[in-house]
C-alpha cells in the first residue's frame, strides 16, 4: 500500500513556512486572548486564573518577593490572588474596618476563616480564652485539632467583662469573642475585654458573623481580629461558601504567612458574588432587621413563649450593652419556650409540628440569605461554663419575605404545636 499524500491528508497540517503559527491548534489557543481594551461597566468583571503571565523572568522573581512580603495586589498564582479576589480583599478591609489600617485575607468557608486565623496566632503550649457560648464547630475545633497540637481551650463566661483579666495566665495568647453568643444571643462587654486583653499583650479575635457588614465595627472596640462568615449577609443568596479574616496591618504578615503556606484560597465566581452581594447588604440587613423586630414582638405575646432571645428588645438583659456598641440587629434571633407547654412527653412531638410543614420557615443550620429559617437549638453538650437552664430554644432567621406572612406561618406551627401534645398519635 502506498503512503498517503500530505497534501490530500485531511488531518495533515499545511506544509511551508510558519505553517505551524496558521493550524487550527494554535488559532483555538491564541484567537480572543488579545483583546485590545477593557470595557469599563459597572461591576467589576470576574477574573477566573490559575496561571499568572510575567513579562520577563526578573519580573516573575521581583513578583514572587512581593507577594511573600503580603504586599498588595501581588500576585505570582492564582492562588495568591487575582483581580477579583483582590478586590474582595480590600473592600472586606474597608467596610469592616474604616478608620483602621487593616488587611483582608479570603477563605473558602466561615470555618476555615476561624481555624486558619487560630493555626496563625497560636503555637504548642500556648492557652486561648473562649466565650463559652461560641459557635459549635469552632468549639469541635477547639476541643479536637486544636487540641492535639498542644494549645489548651479555656471556656470563660460570655458575661465576664472586664473581669476576663483575672482568667489571663502567662501562656494565654489569645481570647475569641463572638457577640451575640450562637443561639442564646447574650451581648458581650467587648470593648472592656479587648482594654484587658491588650493590657496583658494578649490578642482579641471576634467572630462578628451576627453584626457585619452593616452593624457592628469590632476595630472600634478594640478587636486585633475580625472573623468573617462572608456566606451569610455578605453573599446574601445561600448560594456560595466562603469566609474572611480581617486584621490590624501589624498581624498582616504572620496570617497572610499561613494562608499561603496552608494553600487556602477561593475562585473568582463565588468572590465575583460576595462583591455583587456587598453592593446591596446594608438596605437588605434593615429589611431583616425590621421583619425580625416584628416577629420578635409578636412572639413575646405569645402564650407558649416564656423570652425572646433577641439583642435588640428592651427585655433582653444585656440590651443596654447592644445599644451601645451596634447599630443595629440582623434577623437572626431564638426564642424560648415554656416547658409546660408539652406536657411530659411531648417536647420532640411538639417541636417537630412547629417546624416542619411551614410554607416560609426552612428547616436548615445556616442563615443570612433571602430566606426565613427555624431551627431548634441542641446546646445541651455546647456549654460547660454557662450552661442553658431555661425551657426549649429555636432559632429563627428572619428573611426577606412579608412578616405578616411569616407571623401568620408560626401562628399556624404552634396550632399544629399544640395540637400534637394534645392528641398524640396512637399505635
Amino acid at each position: 500500500m502506498s503512503e498517503p499524500n500530505p497534501s490530500s491528508d485531511p488531518v495533515a497540517p499545511a506544509a511551508g513556512p510558519g505553517a505551524g503559527d496558521d493550524s487550527g491548534l494554535t488559532r483555538v489557543v491564541d484567537a480572543g486572548r488579545r483583546f485590545p481594551k477593557p470595557v469599563a461597566t459597572a461591576n467589576l468583571p470576574v477574573s477566573r486564573a490559575s496561571t499568572v503571565l510575567f513579562d520577563s523572568l526578573a519580573h516573575a522573581e521581583s513578583a514572587g518577593q512581593a507577594a511573600a512580603r503580603g504586599e498588595r495586589h501581588a500576585t505570582t498564582y492564582g492562588t495568591a490572588g487575582t483581580p477579583t479576589t483582590m478586590a474582595l480583599m480590600d473592600a472586606l478591609a474597608e467596610v469592616e474596618a474604616p478608620g483602621h489600617d487593616c488587611r483582608a485575607a479570603l477563605m473558602p468557608s466561615g470555618l476555615s476563616a476561624i481555624t486558619t486565623a487560630l493555626f496563625t496566632y497560636l503555637s504548642p503550649g500556648d492557652h486561648m480564652l473562649v466565650a463559652d457560648s461560641v459557635y459549635g464547630p469552632m468549639r469541635a475545633f477547639c476541643d479536637g485539632m486544636l487540641s492535639r497540637y498542644g494549645v489548651r481551650t479555656e471556656y470563660y463566661d460570655p458575661l465576664v467583662g472586664a473581669g476576663i483579666d483575672a482568667l489571663i495566665r502567662p501562656e494565654t495568647r489569645v481570647v475569641y469573642l463572638e457577640s451575640p453568643g450562637s443561639y442564646t444571643f447574650e451581648i458581650q462587654d467587648v470593648p472592656a475585654i479587648c482594654a484587658a486583653a491588650r493590657a496583658r499583650g494578649v490578642l482579641t479575635m471576634i467572630d462578628n458573623a451576627w453584626g457585619s457588614p452593616a452593624f457592628a465595627r469590632p476595630f472600634d472596640w478594640g478587636v486585633d481580629v475580625s472573623i468573617l462568615p462572608l456566606t451569610k449577609y455578605w453573599g446574601g443568596h445561600s448560594d456560595l461558601l466562603m469566609g474572611a479574616v480581617v486584621v490590624r496591618e501589624p498581624l498582616w504578615l504572620p496570617l497572610w504567612t499561613a494562608v499561603r503556606q496552608l494553600g487556602v484560597c477561593v475562585g473568582g465566581d463565588d468572590a465575583w458574588l460576595v462583591l455583587r452581594g456587598l453592593r446591596t447588604v446594608e438596605v437588605r440587613m434593615r429589611a431583616h432587621q425590621q421583619a425580625a423586630l416584628r416577629v420578635a414582638n409578636w412572639l413575646a405575646q405569645r402564650p407558649e413563649v416564656a423570652s425572646v432571645l433577641h439583642p435588640a428588645l428592651e427585655s433582653h438583659p444585656q440590651h443596654a450593652l447592644w445599644k451601645r456598641d451596634f447599630s443595629g440587629a440582623s434577623g437572626l434571633f431564638s426564642f424560648e419556650l415554656r416547658s409546660d407547654a408539652f406536657g411530659s412527653d411531648g417536647q420532640a412531638r411538639g417541636l417537630a409540628a412547629l417546624c416542619e410543614g411551614r410554607r416560609h420557615f426552612g428547616i436548615g443550620y445556616s442563615w443570612g440569605g433571602f430566606e426565613s429559617l427555624i431551627m431548634p437549638a441542641q446546646i445541651g453538650k455546647l456549654r460547660t461554663v454557662r450552661p442553658w437552664r431555661g425551657g426549649p430554644l429555636v432559632r429563627v432567621h428572619i428573611g426577606l419575605e412579608d412578616p405578616a406572612a411569616l407571623i401568620a406561618d408560626l401562628a399556624e406551627g404552634f396550632d399544629a404545636m399544640r395540637n400534637a401534645v394534645e392528641s398524640p398519635p396512637t399505635d
